[in-house]
């Protein structure tokens, strides 16, 4: 088999934060990783949320340099006291944390003569890290075992996620062959398409069959989204059997994002 039909390796991330759990913010950056990896040709495997207790912080990231996946985590790199994450990948390594040369340079070019000890503390990982560079305002993240912090505010840390990912992965582009495709078939109740599912999930182990019912409403009307996931032809073989036989049935379908407002 060829590298481009080999798998890439599994991405994760760590969005971090107490504000997250105790919903005082919404939480953005999970769709938006989702969205650069997949105009990269790449999908997410995991995510976790982890508010800013340094213990269960540690374990969480124990866990995640013990698993080989490459891990984006947002959030808690800054000076503050409730600021965690820095010390925890420090503490989950069993490394000590120093102040990185590099970021140095970054925060006393950004600060000048305002640099502060305070200020340094933001550029102090564990020993052996790489910086992230900052675009927005050059305070660097940091990467160390495949893993790569960056701050919790989108406007810095989703431009540092997409330079990782063209810089360290652009290799990863677009190697696999693996795509989504669904359509929507509208006023079908789930229940009354699992054996088309069953046959599906049978005569394709290769794919990953889905299924999403909207139960409708006021605003929408009922309909359930079917789907493969998988090597192209191979998916492209499948929907054409699921279109067939969905008209067969009788119902009326779509492709996604056709209006489903109620009629």
């Amino acid at each position: 088999m060829s590298d481009l039909r080999e798998a890439a390796p599994d991405f994760g991330a760590i969005i971090i934060g107490d504000e997250l759990l105790s919903g005082r913010r919404e939480d953005k950056h999970l769709a938006k990783v989702v969205e650069l990896l997949k105009a990269r040709g790449l999908r997410l495997a995991s995510a976790r949320y982890v508010g800013d207790e340094r213990p269960r912080l540690v374990q969480t990231l124990r866990e995640s340099f013990a698993s080989g996946d490459i891990v984006f985590s947002f959030g808690g790199i800054g000076a503050t006291p409730d600021d965690h994450t820095r010390q925890a990948a420090a503490e989950a390594l069993g490394l000590p944390l120093a102040l990185h040369p590099e970021a140095e340079a970054e925060i006393r070019g950004r600060f000048g003569d305002e640099t502060t000890p305070q200020r340094l503390q933001m550029g102090v990982y564990p020993v052996g890290s790489a910086i992230i560079p900052n675009p927005y305002n050059r305070i660097p993240g940091f990467s160390i075992r495949q893993h790569f912090f960056v701050p919790g505010f989108p406007v810095m840390a989703w431009p540092m996620v997409e330079w990782v990912l063209d810089t360290h992965f652009a290799h990863l582009h677009h190697r696999t062959d693996y795509v989504e495709r669904s359509i929507l078939v509208w006023e079908a109740l789930e229940g009354k398409l699992i054996d088309l599912m069953e046959t599906l999930t049978a005569d394709y182990p290769d794919l990953t069959l889905f299924s999403l019912p909207c139960f409708g409403g006021d605003e929408v009307r009922r309909h359930v989204e079917l789907g493969m996931k998988g090597s192209a032809a191979r998916v492209d073989e499948a929907m054409a059997r699921i279109v067939a036989e969905v008209a067969r049935r009788g119902y009326r379908w779509d492709a996604p994002g056709a209006d489903a407002s109620a009629a």
